[in-house]
């Protein structure tokens, strides 16, 4: 716990988009945190990876070469700070059991985790200091850190593991249904993003589980951003710790490819993997909520857009002479 806690410490002095919708695609991937904002209303997103790697445990005499399918399909659904989302992973193990001279093999494949669950936003840090507006007093506190920086944005999940008939990555007697809650904090400062995520799974059951993920993720360019990411796993039957680094590339803004490796600190296991992943959203129906900051704000703006729409209806060619070469500046 020691360990854990100084890790924690170590990232909460690092600093980690800001609307809930943003121009590029913003994909959890390729860490295994959520971030505390949703895709945006009426925007479809969906997420795969494929990992590649092998799982050794010298007191069993155990080795397995494992291929993991990871998917997460998300959906901002009705408002801008609510998601829905369904994830998990998909498993296929070869596994290889050594006694004395002779050893066993076979195969498991099925769901190691399938998680339906729901997001929202609680706080919106940056939409709070929108609001407050520019500091116009003093530019070195605009453009400088400053303490509240470190004020995250706040978002709780909720969900449930479903996993049906005989599989064999759930424990024995271990129910088909089972909860899953957590609760996501976000800093974005510049072009760094530090995310936490405090999980606890399966809790009513006999096999609870208790994480804790940190993810910093850091933007070298418009289309290339690098992570790392440190995991804390805590149950009865299983614990570990778990290092993630990769990076992100954006292809398009409505795609983004990935690659990532991980290694834990433990032989009981020892794992390792390497994987790819893409990202890719749908938003055409997409409807952008503009915030105001006051009720004569709202009212104004109502106004400018029935004088636009008055004018279009009066001169509906404005905008085909718009699009003419002859007529930009």
């Amino acid at each position: 716990m020691f360990k854990i806690l100084s890790f924690a410490v170590f990232f909460l002095v690092a600093f980690s988009s800001l609307a809930q919708y943003t121009e590029t695609i913003n994909s959890n991937r390729p860490g295994f945190s959520y971030g505390a904002y949703s895709v945006g209303t009426n925007v479809i997103q969906g997420e795969m990876g494929f990992r590649y790697g092998n799982d050794e445990h010298d007191l069993l005499n155990r080795e397995k070469d494992i291929f993991d399918v990871d998917y997460s399909l998300r959906y901002g659904l009705y408002y801008e700070r609510l998601e829905i989302l369904l994830d998990g992973t998909y498993a296929s193990e070869n596994v290889m059991i050594s006694r004395g001279l002779s050893s066993d093999e076979f195969s498991n494949r099925n769901f190691r985790r399938n998680t339906l669950g729901a997001k929202y936003l609680i706080y919106d840090r940056y939409l709070q200091k929108e609001l407050e507006g520019p500091n116009v007093i003093s530019w070195k506190a605009e453009n400088t850190f400053q303490w509240d920086d470190l004020i995250p944005s706040v978002s709780a999940y909720a969900g449930a593991n479903l996993l049906f008939g005989d599989n064999p990555f759930k424990f024995q007697e271990e129910p088909f249904l089972s909860p899953r809650l957590g609760i996501i904090t976000q800093n974005n400062y510049k072009n760094w993003v530090f995310v936490m995520n405090f999980i606890a799974d399966k809790f009513t059951t006999d096999f609870p589980s208790y994480e804790g993920i940190f993810t910093l993720t850091h933007t070298i360019s418009p289309d290339i951003a690098l992570f790392t990411e440190f995991q804390f796993i805590i149950n009865d039957l299983y614990s570990d710790e778990i290092v993630r680094a990769g990076a992100g590339y954006l292809l398009f803004d409505d795609l983004q490819l990935d690659a990532s490796f991980m290694v834990n600190f433990r032989d009981t296991p020892a794992r390792w993997y390497v994987g790819l992943g893409v990202s890719y959203r749908y938003d055409d129906l997409h409807e952008g909520k503009r915030i105001f900051k006051n009720k004569v704000e709202k009212q104004d703006a109502k106004r400018k857009k029935k004088i636009e729409k008055k004018k279009k209806e009066l001169n509906p060619d404005v905008e085909e002479l718009k699009d003419e070469p002859g007529n930009r500046k």
